[in-house]
């Protein structure tokens, strides 16, 4: 199921914010305009955690954040509330645009990393299989933790019990989610 995260297709037979946001996301034909970028959609409508406030995040990778910044701005400027800026993120340089639609808030996130390595990927990635393996119990106990003001992974860390950073913390179980096939 990896590689069904690389294709948004699979948005298509979920649930309903899946389904509006895969049809949000061809209307403005996202994928079409960021293909040369790889994108990826990661966070927590994909893996069906999502608040009704959750963002739609589309990881990139960009070797030229200039020319990134500069193409996003062409292809997305007439969105409204466009914006664009650079941020260092765990020390990386990090392009942003953020612009609405009818139904999300678009993050539209660059590095230059490929996109399967990025931190917000591989979180995803343990994120579905740790909840694929913990089943629908667990899934509800990480929506109550984040609609009650807690961010997604620090959730995480909470019901696993792991102690530290929880975005390193999480990374750390990358290794032992790897023998589990989706």
């Amino acid at each position: 199921m990896i590689e069904t995260f690389r294709n948004i297709e699979y948005l298509k037979h979920g649930n309903e914010r899946q389904k509006l946001a895969f049809h949000e996301i061809k209307e403005h034909k996202i994928f079409e305009v960021l293909k040369k970028y790889n994108p990826i959609l990661t966070g927590t409508i994909p893996i069906g955690i999502d608040l009704p406030e959750s963002d739609l995040d589309i990881i990139c990778e960009c070797e030229n954040h200039f020319e990134f910044k500069m193409y996003l701005t062409r292809k997305f400027s007439e969105k409204k509330d466009f914006k664009v800026y650079s941020k260092k993120q765990n020390g990386i340089e990090s392009t942003v645009a953020e612009f609405k639609t009818d139904n999300f808030l678009f993050e539209v996130f660059g590095q230059n990393i490929p996109t399967e390595k990025q931190n917000a990927y591989r979180h995803m990635i343990i994120e579905n299989r740790i909840l694929n393996e913990k089943g629908v119990d667990f899934k509800q106990k990480i929506k109550k933790l984040k609609s009650d003001g807690l961010k997604t992974e620090p959730a995480f860390a909470k019901l696993l019990g792991l102690k530290g950073n929880p975005y390193t913390e999480l990374l750390k179980l990358e290794i032992k989610t790897m023998d589990t096939n989706l």
